[in-house]
């Protein structure tokens, strides 16, 4: 079977258009895996990262793309958690060793031999992806397939992130930057009774900020007139962190969201004294994601997306560089 697929040979410039049309057999399916007919798929940093060539490649081509939403329409001869005709969620993570001593912690976000989507395998900037079943998400009934697909990554990588900082409800949370992950995690936080702050230049940004509402809204530079207990870094600057730490109150905690980021530059060692953590969230577990799909049912979450075609990736991925929309991006898949 042929499938449809935008697909990266070498990495370039966004501006470039280094996504292109291509027509390939759908991969054949292993024993342990499922075969997605893919209904929509978001657009990440992660993915930006990819084609800019900012994170090495395991392999080229590849075709991008890891926040899937699509239907099982075949599965491997020892697949047990799932069914043909199930809707599912395909997140990052694609599959781990399971036996190493971050696995058998359940942290197996940090496993040395874990494989992602859409980097070590082909994701979802296609019609089919075939995909372990061991971080397939079955998915609950009320959300659209267009609003829970920036819940598969910049959801679970900013519920992450908000847990690393070891927050408590009712505390002051930063949020530096205000794109896909953190317009979700504005709203868990405030589910949690807390007082969100955010740090963004963009107006467009500050007004998405405002409509969700944040407590404050301002540039990183600006003085929110209170410390932190927590702040989690979204954009990909490495400055940004030692501003968050110089607004982070003893004992609090500064989080750096992404998998990608600039140097961060020398600072005094007074903004980290007092016990003051800096860390980072290093993809996500499987129960991440299972806690914060839950958590959008109860809320109830609501993400805000721009839809674009599959054959208009390369245009998202520009928007995206350039913060040209609010909220998150999902290309919806249909038969070419």
């Amino acid at each position: 079977m042929l499938m449809k697929a935008m697909s990266l040979s070498n990495a370039s410039s966004v501006h470039n258009n280094p996504l292109t049309l291509v027509e390939k057999p759908v991969q054949k399916l292993g024993e342990y895996e499922v075969r997605i007919k893919i209904h929509v798929c978001g657009v990440c940093r992660t993915d930006l990262h990819i084609v800019e060539g900012d994170l090495p490649f395991p392999k080229l081509p590849i075709i991008p793309g890891h926040q899937i939403v699509g239907t099982i329409d075949a599965i491997g001869n020892k697949v047990t958690n799932f069914n043909t005709g199930d809707r599912v969620g395909v997140p990052w993570m694609s599959s781990t060793c399971g036996e190493c001593p971050f696995c058998s912690s359940q942290h197996e976000n940090l496993c040395d031999s874990a494989q992602f989507t859409g980097l070590h395998i082909d994701g979802g900037y296609a019609e089919f992806t075939v995909v372990p079943q061991q971080f397939v998400y079955p998915l609950p009934e009320d959300f659209p397939d267009e609003q829970i697909a920036p819940l598969l990554c910049a959801g679970i990588i900013g519920y992450r992130t908000l847990k690393q900082s070891r927050f408590q409800p009712g505390q002051r949370i930063g949020l530096y930057g205000f794109g896909a992950s953190a317009h979700v995690t504005i709203q868990v936080a405030k589910h949690f009774g807390c007082d969100v702050y955010v740090f963004t230049r963009s107006t467009d940004h500050q007004k998405h900020a405002e409509e969700l509402g944040a407590t404050w809204i301002g540039t990183a530079e600006e003085d929110p007139g209170a410390n932190m207990d927590a702040s989690l870094v979204f954009a990909p600057v490495g400055w940004l962190m030692v501003e968050a730490l110089k607004r982070t109150r003893k004992g609090g905690a500064v989080v750096s969201a992404g998998i990608h980021m600039t140097d961060i530059p020398e600072f005094p060692y007074r903004h980290l004294y007092g016990e003051r953590t800096l860390t980072s969230a290093s993809n996500a577990t499987y129960e991440d994601g299972t806690e914060l799909l839950t958590l959008a049912v109860e809320i109830p979450i609501k993400t805000d997306v721009k839809i674009y075609s599959l054959q208009d990736v390369n245009i998202a991925l520009q928007d995206l560089k350039g913060s040209q929309f609010k909220g998150a991006a999902v290309l919806r898949v249909r038969r070419i």
